[in-house]
């Protein structure tokens, strides 16, 4: 990443010296000894994250006359669901779609299964969600060391994530073009999204050139 990169994106956020240091510090040595070690180990470096999907969630350009706010017709009831993700920059994508909170038992069945697709050792980055800090993750990760590696970024650094990309993706075009009628018929939306772009590895690829997350290219 270049020193452009750098300022753009501290320029771009809120200003906290203690935030700005910290992901300076990533961009510059934390970051950089991790692609080494994952060469070095030959091991693929995932970057991976939650989102919450509701069916109000509403997306795109409305119209309406002059003088009047845009009406967008949707069922009355409100319902959701969520979805874990994990991304690569070469394109691969691991998925679950699921409905309930998120837990640690969950989040540590996904990494086995990150594990078992990916044919390798793999390095998860994610964020500092209390899941992914629990003692259920860490002990699974300490007792599965020579197959996973977890890192995670530093606080109040969600735009150093590629697979934010990926949710905003979702988002606009999984749910933005359709109006499910219920949770079954979203569920259904994002995991036949999920599983188109599994098939275009070369749109997963090109989150990563996004000027913020561009490092992680």
């Amino acid at each position: 990443m270049g020193l452009g990169d750098l300022q753009h994106l501290l320029q771009n956020r809120v200003r906290d010296p203690a935030n700005d240091a910290a992901i300076a510090t990533w961009l510059k040595r934390e970051y950089p000894a991790i692609a080494r070690d994952a060469k070095h180990e030959g091991a693929t470096i995932y970057w991976g994250d939650e989102m919450g999907l509701r069916s109000d969630h509403i997306t795109g350009t409305s119209y309406a006359p002059v003088g009047q706010t845009p009406v967008v017709r949707a069922t009355g009831q409100r319902f959701g669901c969520s979805m874990i993700s994990a991304i690569t920059n070469r394109g691969q994508l691991v998925f679950r779609v699921f409905h309930g909170t998120f837990r640690a038992p969950m989040f540590v069945d996904f990494m086995r299964r990150l594990r078992q697709q990916a044919g390798g050792k793999v390095y998860l980055i994610v964020d500092g969600n209390p899941v992914h800090r629990s003692r259920v993750a860490k002990d699974f990760v300490a007792a599965h060391a020579d197959e996973i590696r977890l890192i995670q970024l530093p606080g109040y650094g969600p735009e150093l994530n590629p697979d934010e990309l990926l949710n905003h993706d979702v988002k606009t075009n999984a749910l933005g073009k359709s109006r499910p009628q219920n949770r079954a018929e979203m569920m259904t939306a994002v995991r036949r999204h999920l599983h188109r772009r599994q098939k275009q590895p070369h749109i997963i690829r090109n989150l990563f050139q996004e000027r913020h997350v561009r490092y992680a290219a």
